[in-house]
């Protein structure tokens, strides 16, 4: 996988800042994923393997391009499941399973704007920067706002060593994402800087969302790859094209 994104195909219509991001990966045999996929997107696969990621990380400064950052609610935890394919163009992205978000009017937009399975959710986030752990939990809201669905629990140290590696690539270095909307399969391109990423160690995981993501079980072995941005990091700036039909 290329470390640096390409060029957006158009201007950017969105505009947002990522830090505090954990990545846990699982490998699932493709099979299992491809019924999964929009049309026209097959498994992505690295060793043989798809890989199911579960992903919380925080929002911040979100923005509708030309438009200023908006306030409060453009800051926000966020959690996905999600998995990977790639299109007879070869293009290469994240296909979400599942969305978790704090503030209702993103996940109303986020819809509305790009057709991603965003869901309500209550989340909290706890750092320990001396202990380098940063930890997550999320309980998935009902119709009247109410923490009553799935959830999860995770915690991660965060280590010193830096990853760069062939896998790290696949599973970070992905510079759009592939959804149905409005009846057609569409490919979203993104650009960002390299992630900035260092070995975790698993502290706690306690999650339905991968299961209610269409992964039953998977969330009860231990993952194949748990990796973490640096403790400390202030995050980057991430910009997002108009979705194109394929």
């Amino acid at each position: 996988m290329p470390a640096h994104a390409p060029a957006l195909p158009s201007r950017a219509v969105l505009s947002q800042v990522w830090s505090h991001a954990v990545f846990v990966h699982w490998r699932v045999d493709p099979a299992q994923v491809a019924p999964l996929l929009p049309p026209g997107v097959r498994p992505d696969v690295f060793d043989g393997s798809a890989w199911v990621g579960l992903v919380p990380f925080v929002l911040s400064r979100f923005r509708f391009l030309p438009l200023p950052a908006v306030p409060w609610l453009g800051t926000f935890a966020e959690i996905n499941v999600r998995t990977y394919g790639v299109d007879a163009a070869g293009r290469r992205g994240v296909v979400f399973r599942t969305l978790e978000a704090e503030h209702l009017p993103p996940v109303l937009a986020a819809r509305a704007l790009f057709g991603l399975p965003y869901r309500w959710a209550s989340i909290g986030l706890r750092t320990d920067a001396a202990a380098s752990v940063v930890a997550f939990r999320s309980r998935r809201r009902d119709a009247r706002g109410r923490p009553r669905g799935p959830g999860t629990r995770i915690a991660v140290r965060v280590g010193d060593e830096v990853v760069d590696s062939d896998l790290s690539r696949f599973l970070t270095a992905r510079w759009g994402f592939h959804e149905r909307h409005l009846g057609a399969t569409r490919w979203a391109q993104n650009c960002h800087e390299e992630w900035p990423l260092r070995t975790a160690e698993l502290l706690e995981l306690d999650d339905e969302l991968v299961a209610d993501a269409g992964f039953l079980g998977l969330a009860a072995r231990s993952p194949d790859s748990v990796l973490a941005m640096p403790a400390g990091h202030t995050g980057f700036v991430t910009r997002f094209a108009r979705a194109r039909r394929i």
